[in-house]
């Protein structure tokens, strides 16, 4: 079992969107997955999410994803939420996705917001709302218009909160005005999905984290949503404040180049990308490494 969840915290408070590793010939590294994963947890985090964007999504079988998922539940599937993203741009696919998930024993579901296609509003309702039909496992929105092309309006949100399995939403809409009108109407466990404004969006509703920075600095992570909720904003603000440098860098270039590089360096499992994903280029880890250091990671 999963830890326990309530109502406010239906997926934890600290979450990790973890790399998939691979091995030097790009095939799935489901041991360095697993040692990742039970590396991650220790340090702090309440759960995973798995098949996501930094996990490279795009470019994995359906296959490999039930794999990794697999192999993620095993390690750790007993002391943190295994979260699967099943998002696509194919409705149909999406419910395929969710459904292998559940069959695995996934915790809860990761939907981004269908993507290229640019559907309406109405679109949007229904492929979510169909993909929270086809399982009974609890979801996370995942607004990323950046990504998508499309934002989740407010209104959407609202009538996707009504769903008894749409539970949370991760935002990555960089948008704290809407982010606090959409939090006050649906009553969705709100997560940051954008780690320069996981302070920020504490402070208008927000319930934790789904993080890239996460492979780095889970201790602070933690250590500031617990100052915050306990009510010490000042410590909070200190935790954020050091962690700019930390942020800053390991968004320079795309986040899962970074956290790769980044495991690398600590000698964690991590390896190549793949395409159309590149390594950092030597420069860029040298800029990666006074980042690192400057917000107090240790190499």
């Amino acid at each position: 079992m999963a830890p326990t969840s309530t109502p406010q915290t239906p997926f934890g408070r600290v979450l990790t969107a973890m790399v998939t590793p691979f091995t030097a010939d790009g095939a799935l590294d489901l041991d360095g997955a697993q040692r990742l994963a039970a590396h991650l947890v220790d340090a702090g985090n309440d759960g995973l999410i798995i098949n996501g964007t930094t996990g490279e999504s795009p470019t994995t079988s359906d296959a490999e994803k039930a794999e990794l998922v697999r192999a993620v539940l095993e390690a750790v599937g007993d002391r943190a939420h295994v979260v699967a993203g099943v998002g696509t741009n194919d409705t149909h696919h999406s419910i395929e996705l969710a459904r292998a998930a559940e069959r695995t024993g996934a915790h809860g579901l990761l939907v981004v917001t269908p993507y290229y296609n640019k559907p309406p509003q109405e679109g949007l309702y229904r492929h979510f709302t169909a993909v929270a039909d086809a399982t009974g496992l609890p979801v996370m929105l995942y607004d990323i218009p950046g990504r998508s092309g499309v934002p989740i309006s407010t209104e959407t949100l609202v009538r996707l909160a009504e769903h008894p399995r749409i539970v949370a939403n991760k935002d990555a809409k960089g948008d704290l005005g809407r982010a606090s009108w959409a939090i006050a109407r649906s009553g969705l466990a709100w997560y940051s999905g954008d780690d320069m404004l996981n302070l920020p969006l504490l402070s208008v509703g927000a319930v934790g984290f789904v993080s890239v920075v996460g492979h780095v600095v889970t201790p602070e992570l933690r250590a500031l949503v617990e100052a915050y909720t306990s009510g010490d904003v000042q410590k909070a603000t200190e935790i954020h404040q050091k962690l700019l440098p930390v942020y800053t860098g390991m968004f320079r270039t795309q986040g899962v180049m970074t956290a790769k590089a980044a495991l690398a360096l600590q000698g964690l499992p991590a390896g190549p990308l793949r395409a159309p994903m590149v390594e950092c280029a030597p420069e860029e880890i040298e800029q990666l490494k006074i980042d690192l250091a400057a917000g107090g990671v240790q190499l």
